[in-house]
């Protein structure tokens, strides 16, 4: 089999050598390691035998030598997707918890491929917990500094991720001094009814409340912000195009319903058992002349591990649709919309007039959403009374402070999905794209965090939906599995159909001249020529 792509024959990337320049990636378990001045790898070690992915750069093309799948979808053309711009996000870990570039030459070298696969640019993601680690109001960007150097010199734009959560998988995590301050006062975490805590985020509770050395965290937020936009000033609206904040667990605007639990068979728990959401709620349910009602959260709702219908709540007719039911799942969602609001508005407030774009990620809860009261939704934090729309709410507040809403598992299709699941992604992606265009909201779009079956067929059916306008999508994330042979070689056809370049007989004809992308696993690979 053998594929071609020829990407912008302008481009300047290793113009400046009189010779192709090498850059290789070995994977596996994560090991890296420079073998040369022009040569950067990945390296790991499977059964005792290498991978190897190399990039080989001069000015027309990209040549890409693998072991690959029979089956690689391909992608019909569409003019539709000419005005999409492509980002590719950066790893987690790009930048250490002690401040430094993990595997500079190899994300240089990653940097440069995509360039040449006309790819517009990179989102970096940026943690709390690294800038400003040691004490309030100390920061250091020096790392997030140097990446955004490379990608500017590589010619790509960049989108910043500011996270104010914690992360497992790399682990980071919040500031020193926050954890200590946590230590001391552990109501700033979310608590279930166990009396377990999430601590990779902050309560919605404590938003207005200051628990931070005398601040609140908006204060704090807004304060980090106004940071970035200093330190970032000679990338900003330039370089940097984009700005998302981080609204909670793993960046999005959720309740930790699922907390660090990998079985996802229930519908998740309510997170409202810290000290400042009880006297929340008690203040509310005084306030509404239920006093008995501000207690604690529902008590015969299921546990994490326990399916939805196991017990009466969000059975049909259960609790979830009583009186009592409306007024606990308003009070909660309410916090997770006025959350939306404050931060939001402090994103607006700092970056306005920077050039740049401000974003929020919702999650997408598309499990068990064909039962009438979608559990999961509920245990994030998304409801309406009436039956009326679950994101009209949020989308009137990313209207209101003129932010984006970044949307995840646009390469999700029902068909793939679990029978027992309950599960379609679908339609849920849908409510939330009416949602937004029912309010003015521009739409970015994700994949899921795992490559699915079908994925990049899905992504173009979405981006091509006329409905809703997106002209932005991120693909997540570059690593060892993106730049797989199966994989890459994937990616690379779905860039071609986006871009709708076509093959010149001149970058057919001269392969001496070509940058290649040489992707080899032992003994025996076939070879595809791809940019």
């Amino acid at each position: 089999m053998e594929v071609s792509v020829i990407g912008n024959p302008q481009s300047k990337i290793c113009r400046a050598e009189s010779a192709c320049r090498e850059l290789g990636f070995r994977f596996g378990s994560g090991i890296i390691s420079g073998e040369s001045r022009n040569k950067v790898s990945f390296l790991t070690h499977q059964s005792s035998k290498w991978k190897q992915i190399k990039i080989q750069c001069s000015p027309r093309s990209v040549k890409c030598e693998a072991i690959v799948s029979d089956h690689v979808p391909f992608l019909k053309p569409s003019r539709s997707l000419e005005s999409v711009k492509l980002f590719v996000g950066l790893p987690l870990d790009t930048v250490s918890d002690c401040n430094n570039v993990n595997h500079m030459k190899a994300i240089t070298a990653g940097l440069k491929a995509l360039k040449l696969l006309g790819v517009e640019g990179v989102e970096l993601p940026v943690f709390w917990g690294v800038v400003e680690r040691e004490a309030p109001g100390k920061y250091d960007w020096s790392g997030y500094l140097s990446v955004a150097e490379i990608v500017k010199k590589v010619g790509l734009k960049l989108h910043a991720s500011l996270s104010f959560h914690g992360s497992k998988d790399p682990e980071i995590g919040l500031p020193e001094w926050v954890v200590k301050i946590g230590e001391a006062e552990p109501g700033v975490y979310f608590t279930d009814r166990y009396g377990k805590q999430y601590k990779d985020c902050l309560s919605f509770g404590v938003d207005d409340v200051p628990v931070l050395d005398g601040k609140t965290p908006m204060e704090v937020y807004g304060s980090f912000c106004e940071s970035f936009k200093s330190a970032f000033s000679d990338y900003m609206g330039n370089t940097i195009t984009g700005v998302t904040l981080g609204m909670g667990p793993d960046g999005e605007l959720k309740y930790p319903s699922h907390q660090h639990e990998t079985n996802l068979s229930g519908a998740g728990e309510f997170q409202c058992y810290d000290a400042h959401m009880l006297s929340a709620l008690k203040q509310y349910a005084e306030s509404t002349g239920n006093p008995l009602w501000g207690l604690g959260g529902p008590h015969d709702a299921p546990a994490y591990d326990q399916q939805p219908h196991s017990t009466s709540f969000f059975s049909d007719g259960g609790s979830w649709e009583s009186q009592y039911g409306d007024f606990f799942l308003t009070w909660y969602s309410s916090l997770l919309t006025s959350h939306a609001d404050r931060v939001l508005s402090v994103a607006s407030s700092a970056f306005k007039g920077t050039g740049v774009s401000v974003s929020g990620k919702l999650p997408l809860l598309h499990r068990w959403n064909k039962l009438r009261s979608q559990p999961s939704e509920l245990t994030a934090g998304f409801y309406s009374s009436n039956g009326h729309d679950r994101y009209e709410a949020i989308a009137e507040i990313f209207a209101k402070n003129s932010c984006r809403m970044i949307v995840p598992g646009m390469d999700l299709s029902d068909e793939h999905q679990s029978p027992a699941s309950l599960s379609s992604p679908e339609s849920l992606l849908a409510d939330i794209k009416t949602s937004c265009k029912k309010q003015g909201v521009v739409v970015s779009g994700q994949n899921s965090s795992a490559s699915v079956s079908g994925g990049f067929e899905k992504i173009v059916e979405n981006l091509k939906d006329e409905s809703v306008g997106i002209d932005l999508f991120t693909y997540q994330r570059m690593g060892a599995l993106f730049f797989s042979p199966e994989h890459f070689h994937a990616f690379t056809v779905f860039v071609r159909n986006m871009n709708q370049v076509e093959l010149s007989s001149y970058d057919q004809a001269v392969e001496d001249e070509a940058q290649t992308v040489s992707i080899g696993s032992g003994t025996g690979a076939r070879r595809l020529q791809t940019a």
